[in-house]
């Protein structure tokens, strides 16, 4: 809660959604530019290894959010306070545009840059549907393992980077399984069409709200274990 290292925190989610963002898009880019070396498993793997990878190691720092849907969830649940909210939203925009702007630099716009968009035959609105439904059971994930009894730490990673995984290998094909605001707006705005960026800010949005709701259901009040999960708990030095 100490507002004098909200720097670290912000940091933290830049270089986070970062990291997040260059994998998960960069998966489609370089297995355009190899020419399919790349399966589809391997690019849905990668995203949820790469948030495994980045809780484990900065979780205590920021709660390690990397996702605005997962930030607004948080707030609303009440484990996160609404003031940090836009510190974090724009951190993650930032970090997302960066990584979508390397991957620009260094391969063009091969694959799309990463891009998600609606699959051959889903349409716009089952592609939103997907997304409402993936976001909700990600977030679901996220607030229940770091809350009241169950709460189990960093090892939430697990839980978080599996779901990631297996949502991409089996819905991947109707929406790209994004979940995430800033994984489909920063490949949509670096390689200038937004035109169903919408998908991917409205589902997930709508999906962290229901999952919120859920968690009220399943919980009821917000914990103080939920609280140091998505403020991190790391006292620096």
């Amino acid at each position: 809660m100490e507002s004098a290292h909200e720097w670290r925190r912000l940091f933290a989610e830049t270089w986070g959604t970062f990291l997040l963002v260059v994998v998960a898009a960069g998966a489609d880019v370089v297995g355009a530019l190899s020419g399919g070396a790349i399966s589809l498993g391997m690019k849905v793997v990668a995203p949820g290894m790469m948030v495994m990878v980045i809780i484990y190691f900065m979780g205590t720092v920021s709660g390690a959010h990397l996702n605005p849907a997962v930030t607004l969830a948080f707030a609303a649940r009440r484990n996160f306070p609404w003031s940090r909210v836009p510190g974090y939203l724009l951190a993650q925009t930032v970090g997302g545009v960066a990584a979508a702007s390397f991957l620009r630099a260094m391969f063009g716009t091969q694959g799309l840059l990463g891009a998600t968009t609606p699959g051959a035959g889903a349409g716009d609105f089952k592609a939103l549907a997907m997304e409402v439904l993936l976001t909700t059971g990600l977030v679901s994930t996220i607030l229940g393992t770091a809350s009241g009894a169950r709460n189990i730490g960093s090892n939430g990673a697990l839980a978080v980077g599996g779901y990631i995984a297996l949502a991409g290998l089996w819905a991947a094909p109707i929406s790209g399984a994004s979940m995430n605001p800033v994984r489909s707006f920063a490949p949509d705005l670096i390689r200038g069409d937004l035109s169903t960026t919408w998908i991917y800010v409205v589902g997930p949005i709508l999906g962290g709200i229901i999952a919120v709701g859920f968690e009220w259901i399943l919980k009821g009040r917000p914990t103080a274990a939920g609280a140091l999960a998505a403020r991190g708990d790391l006292t620096p030095t």
